[in-house]
């Protein structure tokens, strides 16, 4: 396997999955979020919460690819040898969680140098788009949740479970782990969303970090899993609230990879 320098580049041991362009019905209507508040009253959540997910907006997102499944703890074990960064103790299956943004976005520059293309976070709407696909579900697999589809808290595991476990909670492009095991970082730094609610805060000053994770871990409820939910750090120790991530590359990247087309 050669990179477009003619260099031989390291297996990266990611399996892209290719995102056609396409629109990507973001957020949720300003007039579902007292409903949506409703559905999910029994978890605790603040109505106000969800009204930063508001308005529903078509957005288009261009083509690019995303790693099936979010980094492991084997993929992040290779890094922390090559920059002197601690091991994350975790089984090598597993995803890797406790991830800085910082050392999150280190990782994608040391795979890049890896295999020879631009390797990064994905951002917000490209994460949304790979979870929803083309129409507007609620969750990856579907307009209802299903106990048993997603490491989440319902499941009372308590931990990650190995990525790919649950490949019946594949999203429409055949990407796992959307939903549950590990919180997932984006590129994207939090703001509202143009046209949103005026009590939507402007920014997250509680946040242990400024940017948006997606997806919920093992630890959250099934509200997490709705494709349409912005989530954040809001606890410095990002290992026990599950935090990780998977990553992304543009579309004309990666032409010597792997790639499923969906």
């Amino acid at each position: 396997m050669t990179t477009a320098a003619g260099g031989e580049a390291a297996d990266s041991g990611v399996d892209w999955v290719h995102i056609p362009g396409g629109i990507l019905h973001r957020g949720t209507p300003l007039a579902s979020l007292s409903a949506v508040a409703a559905a999910y009253a029994d978890t605790g959540v603040p109505p106000q919460w969800f009204r930063k997910e508001a308005p529903r907006t078509e957005v288009r997102v261009p083509a690019f690819r995303v790693a099936r499944t979010p980094v492991t703890s084997a993929q992040w074990e290779l890094f922390a040898q090559a920059t002197g960064r601690a091991s994350s103790g975790a089984s090598d299956d597993h995803p890797v969680i406790g991830v800085t943004w910082a050392d999150a976005d280190a990782f994608c520059d040391w795979m890049s140098a890896r295999v020879g293309f631009d390797v990064r976070l994905p951002t917000e709407d490209e994460w949304e788009r790979a979870a929803r696909g083309d129409d507007d579900r609620e969750f990856p697999w579907g307009h209802h949740y299903r106990t048993g589809l997603a490491n989440l808290n319902d499941l009372g595991i308590g931990g990650t479970t190995p990525v790919g476990s649950f490949p019946d909670g594949a999203s429409p492009f055949g990407v796992l782990d959307m939903a549950g095991n590990a919180d997932e970082w984006t590129s994207t730094l939090y703001a509202p969303y143009p046209g949103a609610p005026a009590d939507v805060p402007a920014l997250e000053t509680w946040a242990f970090d400024p940017h948006i994770t997606r997806g919920g871990a093992f630890r959250h409820d099934r509200d997490l899993a709705r494709c349409a939910r912005r989530h954040g750090a809001y606890e410095a120790d990002l290992a026990a609230i599950g935090v990780g991530f998977r990553l992304a590359a543009d579309a004309e990247a990666a032409p010597h990879e792997s790639v499923t087309e969906r």
